[in-house]
């Protein structure tokens, strides 16, 4: 394939595995050359080998609250670090996962680290092994592809220490650890890479060259094929631009038969500067190759099926294009015409990844899967209604809205459920077309979720609405600076957990 961006091949394209150099081991002591992470909650026991009471850490100013560490020098072993895990009566698998990331932090300078769930009887070892794990990966995470001078130490191995009878279900969860974090971090690799560098062709071109290593079979869709099946959403948002148009199209297949079979949409608008409804100058605008954190997270999703073992069939569509103004561009007033044969009044051309995403949702029913999750940087009404803490959670279906909200809570990408409220239809009603792609000012992360309602008839469907976490502005206990990946590591727990709804 062709790519018409000659700035593309001034970096690498984002590696499908970034986190396959890092060892990842389990032992009942730690290696003599690592520092050590030791978790403890306030007043609890603390180890004899650190030769200190509680006295003595909180004169230090260590208490042991949640994400605190405590640096402790030692030169007959190795370092070791304290780190706080909150109330003991809570800690679960989010509290090892932020102490894990505070240790991590706090061992920053060292490429080989050690941390012991010895002390965390609360939670299974495989549990405690998989939060230590991903908290350590996750926060020592930095996007230095473009860098001629890599910021911080990168992680070479990670030794989970624990009890000689736990050695082989902390194993397992450390592997599971490292392929969920994994996800992530291919997810931030290529949100993060800029439009310059990652177009919709050069993903395409990613896909081909890496599905069968990850156990996916993998279609590309160039702009004749999406002409002929009639995908008018993803043609129109792409008028405006220099570059083609793909739609990527992911099949994970279990090698056992399909316990379900479940469809990802994710939104890849590599560069979104609103097409002739032009984006203000501002940091925001600047975010824009973000504005393909969905099929990020849906690629990384799909690349790491086949690594925990998940027994659900998973098609996937990427919807991948940049929306730019020009003299072929989508204009407000402009009427398209999905596939599937709705039309669609464009009332303004940044309300896009809607109108990419029905093409899809259309072609994922055709495949009669038993449920759709798309997953997008959908609507900055979103983000002011939950923040940039918080995605949102819409769908047709209860039982699959909750399947998202457990996986939410297991992954720690923390969803809420808004309504899917009907007494707003009317609001995308249009004069001359059978949609419009905006509602009144008002609601629009609920315009836009009943908008994508009217593509998938009567398959069960959730969307998740990630505009307000899809950028992380400083670094806080697992999450880095830049684009978060979330949504990877929650598609992943969905689909390995997935059960038809109404089943």
């Amino acid at each position: 394939m062709n790519n018409v961006n000659s700035g593309a091949a001034l970096a690498p394209a984002p590696s499908l595995a970034p986190s396959a150099a890092i060892a990842i081991s389990v032992a009942t002591a730690a290696p003599a050359t690592t520092v050590l992470g030791l978790p403890v909650a306030p007043d609890g026991a603390l180890p004899e080998s650190i030769g200190l009471d509680w006295a003595a850490l909180r004169s230090g100013g260590f208490a042991g609250a949640v994400g605190s560490s405590f640096v402790i020098a030692n030169a007959q072993g190795p370092v070791q670090v304290l780190v706080g895990l909150g109330d003991a009566q809570a800690v679960g698998a989010e509290q090892l996962r932020h102490a894990a990331a505070a240790f991590a932090r706090a061992a920053g300078t060292h490429a080989e680290v050690a941390f012991d769930i010895t002390s965390v009887s609360s939670m299974p070892a495989d549990v405690a092994a998989r939060a230590a794990v991903e908290g350590i990966v996750l926060a020592r995470y930095r996007y230095n592809t473009l860098r001629r001078e890599p910021r911080g130490v990168a992680l070479s191995s990670v030794t989970v220490v624990c009890a000689a009878d736990a050695q082989q279900a902390a194993t397992t969860g450390a592997q599971s650890g490292k392929a969920y974090a994994s996800a992530t971090v291919l997810a931030r690799d290529l949100a993060n890479s800029p439009h310059s560098h990652l177009s919709a062709t050069l993903l395409a071109d990613l896909a081909e060259a890496v599905a069968s290593q990850r156990g996916l079979s993998v279609e590309i869709f160039d702009k004749p094929a999406l002409e002929a099946m009639g995908c008018g959403g993803l043609l129109g948002v792409n008028a405006g631009s220099a570059e083609p148009p793909r739609m990527i199209k992911l099949v994970y297949r279990p090698s056992q038969t399909p316990t379900g079979h479940l469809a990802f949409v994710g939104k890849g608008i590599m560069y979104d500067s609103g097409g002739l409804s032009l984006k203000p100058g501002d940091e925001v605008h600047a975010q824009m190759k973000n504005d393909m954190s969905g099929a990020a997270a849906v690629f990384a999703a799909m690349s790491t099926l086949a690594e925990v073992g998940c027994p659900t069939m998973v098609t996937a569509f990427l919807m991948c294009t940049d929306n730019m103004p020009s003299g072929t561009a989508m204009a407000m007033g402009d009427v398209i015409t999905i596939r599937g044969g709705t039309t669609v009044e464009v009332i303004n051309t940044d309300a896009e990844g809607r109108l990419v995403m029905a093409d899809a949702l259309v072609l994922s029913a055709e495949e009669g899967v038993d449920a759709i999750i798309d997953i997008a940087t959908l609507t900055g009404a979103c983000m002011r209604a939950l923040g940039t803490g918080l995605a949102g959670v819409m769908g047709n279906s209860q039982g699959l809205v909750d399947q998202v909200r457990d996986a939410a809570t297991t992954t720690d990408e923390p969803v809420w459920q808004l309504p899917l409220e009907q007494r707003y239809r009317n609001e995308i009603e249009s004069p001359i077309a059978d949609l419009k792609n905006l509602g009144s000012p008002n609601g629009g992360a609920i315009h836009a979720a009943l908008f994508l309602a009217e593509f998938v008839g009567d398959v069960p469907w959730a969307n998740i609405d990630i505009a307000g976490v899809a950028q992380t502005p400083a670094d806080t206990s697992w999450h880095t600076t830049g684009c978060s990946g979330f949504g990877a590591r929650l598609l992943v727990q969905v689909a390995a957990s997935f059960k038809a709804p109404g089943k």
